[in-house]
């Protein structure tokens, strides 16, 4: 089923340099995309992989006008990134199979739980009392949802999400532990999708919070009672610890960390493999991650680490005789 370039642009917006008529039959990566494909061009830095590139057309932002024309067929947009993203629903939608039953009959769901008409829930998913669950949302295979918890409209679970374990709360008691009961919920906003086998928390009194259009990716943990702004994104393996706030439009890299009861400001960009150990109040990108370096280097280099509050206890001291001399 392949759509034409005419019906693309058509759909999508865009200037077309090219065959409207051309048949496209995938979509693309400049390497491997031939005559039958469409690909993108999102950075100037792949300048000699569009030059060299077999795509039928492809996807090239304004200042790259004059390369794609040298090539071929091209879409000029302000964003063929974006473009590209719109392309793949685009296509997704042309491409779509029948839809199989709302409901698995294999799905176990409360009646007590309250799921809007559009909603799609997948086999083996598991709906505890409670839940309310807003319209045009998809659960795939091997969702679970325990009690009272709260999922939007339009959102997106993918399989074995779980939602609304325990939080970790536990007190020491004699050498063991206590159980602290965890009696909040958790509620997440509309336009949320959250990767296979990532788990949400429920709060141990208020609810965990997850706010509009968040993203989040494969193998995500987040606390309980943590609060996550509004479109965040986290890529796989980040955790977020217990009471957690962080701000709207931020991105975590994969396997970055926040320790609980911190805050962090909209607009704030972790590096991957990265840790939090203090509130960031002011938005930007910070890194914390010590740099991979042959074995024997880096040892030399940690012990020296290891040292650095000696010796900058030293150095006040020096500084204080070289003032004290010198007054």
């Amino acid at each position: 089923m392949a759509l034409r370039l005419g019906a693309i642009v058509e759909a999508l917006g865009g200037e077309l340099r090219g065959d409207p008529e051309l048949s496209i039959e995938r979509l693309a990566p400049l390497a491997t995309a031939g005559s039958d494909a469409i690909a993108f061009l999102s950075h100037p830095k792949y300048r000699k992989e569009l030059a060299a590139s077999a795509a039928g057309c492809v996807i090239v932002a304004p200042a790259m006008r004059e390369a794609a024309a040298e090539r071929g067929a091209f879409i000029e947009t302000a964003d063929p990134y974006l473009y590209f993203a719109r392309l793949t629903q685009l296509w997704k939608k042309a491409h779509a199979r029948p839809q199989a039953q709302r409901i698995h009959p294999s799905a176990v769901i409360d009646p007590d739980a309250t799921i809007d008409p559009s909603v799609r829930i997948g086999a083996l998913c598991v709906i505890e009392r409670g839940v309310r669950i807003g319209a045009d949302t998809v659960l795939k295979s091997g969702v679970t949802i325990s009690e009272d918890c709260v999922i939007g409209e339009r959102c997106l679970l993918h399989p074995g999400v779980v939602i609304g374990a325990d939080g970790f709360g536990l007190a020491p008691h004699e050498g063991a532990w206590v159980k602290i009961e965890q009696l909040g919920a958790v509620r997440i906003g509309n336009d949320v999708e959250i990767g296979s086998n990532t788990c949400i928390d429920r709060g141990a009194l208020e609810d965990t919070v997850i706010e509009d259009g968040v993203k989040l990716d494969n193998l995500i943990q987040i606390g309980h009672n943590v609060r996550i702004g509004r479109h965040t994104a986290m890529a796989g393996c980040a955790a977020v610890a217990g009471s957690a706030v962080i701000g709207a439009h931020c991105t975590f890299g994969g396997r970055a960390g926040v320790l609980g009861h911190l805050t962090i400001a909209d607009h704030v960009h972790i590096s991957s493999m990265s840790l939090v150990t203090r509130s960031i109040l002011k938005p930007g990108q910070y890194t914390g991650v010590f740099p991979i370096d042959d074995n024997a280097a880096w040892e030399k280099n940690a012990a020296t680490l290891k040292q650095l509050h000696g010796l900058r206890d030293r150095l006040k001291a020096l500084e204080k005789m070289t003032q004290e001399r010198t007054s």
